[in-house]
C-alpha cells in the first residue's frame, strides 16, 4: 500500500454511492469481506474510468469478475474450475510473478509483429515509389522480374524474421496499456512507414541518376543497365540496413546493436547473397547486374546506409531532448 491509500469491507462499499467509489476507488487498496457483485461493481468502476482491468481469481465466486475483466487470470493449481471457464488466462504455477513475464512477452510479441509489418511496408513502398517516378518521367524500368523477385526473398524476409526475434526490453513494462479497439495500422505508424519508404527511395533514386551519367542520358536511356544495376543493389542494402531500424522505435544506441545476433545475421546473410550477385559472372548474367567500378560501389554504399544514419539520428536527437525535459 502507498501512504494515504485506504482499506474498506463489503458493508462499507454497499454504503457508497457511484459518485462516491468514483471519486475514491483510486485511492482504495484493500477489500475485505465483498461478495461478488462488490467485485463486478470495483472491475466496473476501473473501466468506467478508462482503465484497462485485470482481475486475478481462484473461488466460484470470483467467476462473474472474472468474466467482466478485460482480462480474467485464474489460478491453474489452486484455482476452481468454474474460475478456470471463467478466465481469459491460466495462471498454471500461481506466482503472481508470472503475470509480468506474460504482460513483457505479450507485449514483446506484439511490438515485433508491429515492426515487422512496418519493415516490410516501408521496403515495399520505397520500390513502388522509384518504378512510379521512373515510369512517369519516363526513364529506364528500374528493376527487373527476378531482381524484384531477389528483393522479396531475401531483403524481406531475413530481416523480417530477424525483427521477429527481438528480446523483450524493461521500456515495455513502463508503457500504457493499449486500448482493445486499437487498430494496428493507425495515422503515426502509416506516417511513419510512408517516410521511412521515401527515404529509402531517394537513396535507389540517387543512385540511379548517378549511374546514367547525366540528365541527357536518363531520357534516352543509356546507361540503363549501370543505373538499373545501382538502383538494385542500393535498394537492397538500405532495406538490409532498415532493418536494424526496425528492431524497435528507439536508436540502436538505447536498444543495444548486439543485443539481438539474429538481426547481425540476416544482415550478413543478405550482404553475402547480394554480394554474390554483384561479382559472380553467371549471377551477374542471372539477375541482369553489370560490374561497378569502385567509385560506383562507393556511391552505392553510402547511398544505401544513408536513410538509416539520418533515421538514427533523429532517434538519438529525440532520446536527448526527452532525457532533458
Amino acid at each position: 500500500m502507498r501512504e494515504g491509500d485506504k482499506s474498506i469491507t463489503g458493508q462499507q462499499l454497499d454504503a457508497m454511492s457511484d459518485e462516491e467509489l468514483r471519486s475514491e476507488i483510486k485511492n482504495i487498496s484493500v477489500y475485505a469481506r465483498v461478495s461478488p457483485e462488490h467485485k463486478i461493481r470495483i472491475v466496473t468502476m476501473w473501466q468506467e474510468l478508462g482503465n484497462v482491468v485485470s482481475m486475478t481469481g481462484d473461488g466460484v465466486n470470483d467467476a462473474p469478475a472474472l468474466k467482466k475483466a478485460d482480462i480474467g487470470i485464474a489460478m491453474g493449481i489452486t484455482g476452481t474450475e468454474v474460475s478456470k471457464d471463467a478466465a481469459s488466462m491460466i495462471l498454471t504455477d500461481d506466482n503472481f510473478a508470472t503475470i509480468i513475464k506474460a504482460v513483457a512477452n505479450g507485449r514483446n510479441i506484439y511490438a515485433n509483429i508491429k515492426n515487422a509489418i512496418q519493415y516490410l511496408l516501408s521496403g515495399n513502398i520505397a520500390g513502388i515509389i522509384v518504378v512510379l517516378l521512373c515510369s512517369i518521367l519516363n526513364f529506364a524500368v528500374p528493376f527487373t522480374a527476378v531482381q524484384l523477385l531477389f528483393i522479396n526473398l531475401i531483403t524481406d524476409s531475413l530481416p523480417a524474421i530477424a525483427i521477429g526475434m527481438e528480446p523483450p526490453s524493461g521500456e515495455l513494462l513502463k508503457e500504457k496499456p493499449r486500448s482493445a479497439n486499437e487498430s494496428l495500422i493507425n495515422k503515426n505508424f502509416m506516417l511513419g512507414t510512408i517516410l521511412q519508404g521515401i527515404l529509402i527511395a531517394a537513396a535507389a533514386m540517387v543512385a540511379f541518376v548517378f549511374g546514367a551519367g547525366s540528365v541527357e542520358n536518363l531520357f534516352s536511356q543509356q546507361n540503363a543497365a549501370v543505373s538499373c544495376a545501382m538502383s538494385f543493389t542500393t535498394i537492397c542494402l538500405a532495406r538490409l540496413w532498415h532493418g536494424f531500424n526496425m528492431r524497435g522505435k528507439h536508436s540502436l544506441v538505447k536498444l543495444g546493436f548486439f543485443k539481438n545476433p539474429f538481426s547481425i545475421g540476416a544482415f550478413a546473410v543478405g550482404v553475402l547473397l547480394l554480394a554474390c550477385v554483384m561479382f559472380i559472372p553467371y549471377l551477374q548474367q542471372l539477375f541482369d547486374v553489370v560490374g561497378f567500378t569502385s567509385v560506383q560501389l562507393l556511391v552505392v554504399l553510402c547511398c544505401s546506409i544513408a536513410p538509416t544514419i539520418l533515421i538514427q539520428l533523429f532517434r538519438i536527437i529525440k532520446e536527448h531532448i526527452n532525457i532533458k525535459q
